[in-house]
């Protein structure tokens, strides 16, 4: 499927939704500019996260880590997250949900 059917209004993030397509995950392909990243949310499933390129801290329950190219990173269902590019560059960063529709509570909408 071609990216700009993925495309999240103008951004260069790409959303996709499994279900529709007979998949069982869903995803973000994220591109972040430097101070850029969500705020913290959960989900009621696993996100497991591989940065492509660039460096993001991601902050998930009390932890947080850095993570740069090749790194994988996993959040279980239920915890509050979130992530910032806090690098000098573009990050990519692929974010991949454990269920073929995407649900996501906002921390700052409790």
């Amino acid at each position: 499927m071609p990216a700009d059917e993925l495309r999240v209004g103008e951004s260069r993030t790409l959303r996709f939704e499994g279900r529709p397509h007979g998949s069982g995950i869903s995803f973000f392909l994220v591109e972040n500019t430097p101070g850029q990243g969500p705020g913290l949310h959960r989900h009621p499933y696993s996100e497991t996260w591989t940065v492509l390129e660039g460096e993001a801290t991601i902050r998930a329950g009390g932890e947080t880590l850095v993570a740069r190219a090749g790194d994988t990173a996993v959040v279980g269902a239920g915890v509050w997250h979130g992530f910032t590019n806090t690098g000098s560059g573009v990050l990519r960063i692929m974010c991949v949900h454990a269920s073929d529709v995407m649900i996501q509570e906002w921390l700052h909408e409790q």
